[in-house]
């Protein structure tokens, strides 16, 4: 496991010379937060360690001393769930962007003509063996957010017994563009990302609670240049990064 071997790493050098920051981000950032870091580093000279995963597992290593300095959640569950237990600096908490939540189906085939409408037919378009692939609906965000919506739509009686529940979105992804799954919930960026996958309909936005992503700092953080990071990814550049990568605005 990677924050294991940075543990040892992290255990066996003095803390200033731990200049490089440890970033852990949630799965569907990586094409954005990979570019902006790239070109931070361009910028800086200073070149981030990125681990991606769910923001679930993330913070649980996170609360288990994994030496991380910046930590982007999916979802403000897992930050707040980190600040209860004083994981988190005080007061570094901040939203960075947003994001839209989709139905997708693989690209090699048709396309269900399915609207994300009240009464919805999922169950019906996911034939007489498929499942649904998204996150687990109990601790990944894009999994939570998933149920929210299926719940809004009067969806979610008809489908709760035939998901693909996966650890992370990206997983849930690659169930879809495999064909191993004929429909899947993502984040449209996750989409926008894989080239055999096709987005069916985008959720209405009122039909699960607002997707934002935040950025902290964790409170023991080892690299001076934790907050310079999160500085750039906040400003007008690197959201420039993440709007090029189709995030949106943080929702407010």
């Amino acid at each position: 496991m990677l924050w294991a071997l940075l543990a040892c790493v992290a255990g066996a050098l003095p803390r200033a010379a731990l200049a490089d920051p440890v970033v852990f981000a949630a799965a569907s950032l990586k094409e954005a937060l990979d570019a902006a870091s790239a070109v931070w580093s361009k910028q800086s000279g200073v070149r981030p360690t990125l681990s991606y995963a769910a923001s679930s597992a993330l913070a649980r290593q996170i609360d288990q001393g994994a030496p991380a300095d910046v930590f982007l959640s999916a979802d403000d569950t897992w930050t707040s769930w980190l600040r209860q237990r004083a994981r988190l600096r005080e007061g570094s908490v901040v939203p960075l962007v947003g994001n839209r939540l989709v139905l997708i189906a693989p690209a090699a085939g048709p396309v269900p003509a399915l609207r994300l409408v009240p009464g919805v037919p999922l169950a019906t378009a996911l034939g007489a063996d498929g499942r649904l692939a998204l996150g687990d609906v109990a601790s990944v965000p894009a999994g939570r957010y998933a149920r929210a919506a299926l719940e809004s739509l009067g969806a979610w009686p008809t489908v709760s017994g035939r998901l693909a529940q996966t650890e992370n979105v990206r997983v849930a992804l690659s169930l879809v563009a495999r064909g191993e799954a004929p429909l899947g919930i993502v984040y449209a960026t996750d989409a926008r990302a894989e080239p055999k996958v096709r987005v069916v309909d985008t959720f209405p936005e009122g039909s699960h609670p607002p997707i934002v992503y935040p950025v902290a700092i964790v409170a023991d953080a080892r690299s001076r240049h934790a907050q310079a990071f999160v500085d750039f990814l906040r400003s007008p550049a690197g959201l420039a990064v993440f709007a090029a990568h189709g995030f949106g605005p943080a929702p407010r």
